[in-house]
């Protein structure tokens, strides 16, 4: 199963029906051509008050391929950044936060763009990657279409004492530690992908 937001909404990408069926809430449609596909992400992608869609078709990957090609495929890495007081680092960006990531460059790794946009946004150098996380898919208008974003996020720690310095130019007005009993504060004001990355980490 896919999941991918469209801002705080969520479509899902399955092969079993029955399984959310269950759920008994939001938008289900069993995929049958391109074409087809194509209208119902710009009819779903237009709606406020349905929240959740379901895509079916029995081969997962071929629906995944087909509806990766409706978009404007932008990949994107970023990290979930842990000092030695077990804090964790976070970014606030256009009136929520968020966890640094970024664009990949030109034949740039998943690796090597996440510590380089980690490092760029909070101005921290000495934050080493340990292992990878999950990986989150969003769409949002880019150029003159839409593009679907796959960020792969990675566990990070920081042994530095420097302090952190936001990014102006990417509009980042404050980079913050924070300690684990305060996540939740925190989360509150943050994107759905983002709370799912820290479900995945077990925080």
């Amino acid at each position: 199963m896919y999941k991918v937001f469209f801002n705080d909404r969520k479509l899902f990408l399955t092969d079993n029906f029955a399984k959310h069926f269950e759920v008994k809430y939001g938008l289900f449609y069993k995929y049958r051509e391109t074409e087809d596909l194509r209208e119902l992400i710009s009819f779903y992608s237009k709606l406020t008050r349905i929240d959740t869609l379901y895509l079916f078709h029995k081969d997962i990957e071929e629906l995944r391929e087909e509806f990766t090609r409706c978009f404007i495929p932008v990949n994107a890495g970023g990290g979930l950044v842990r000092n030695q007081k077990g804090e964790y680092l976070l970014i606030h960006r256009r009136g929520r936060w968020d966890l640094p990531k970024g664009k990949l460059e030109k034949k740039e790794s998943f690796e090597d763009g996440a510590l380089r946009e980690v490092r760029e946004e909070t101005g921290l150098k000495k934050i080493v990657l340990d292992r990878p996380l999950i990986s989150t898919y969003h769409t949002y208008p880019y150029k003159e279409g839409v593009a679907l974003k796959k960020t792969m996020w990675f566990e990070m720690s920081f042994s530095g004492t420097e302090m952190p310095v936001p990014q102006a130019q990417e509009q980042i007005t404050d980079v913050h530690w924070v300690p684990a009993d305060k996540l939740e504060y925190y989360l509150q004001n943050t994107y759905p992908a983002i709370r799912d990355v820290f479900t995945y980490y077990g925080v």
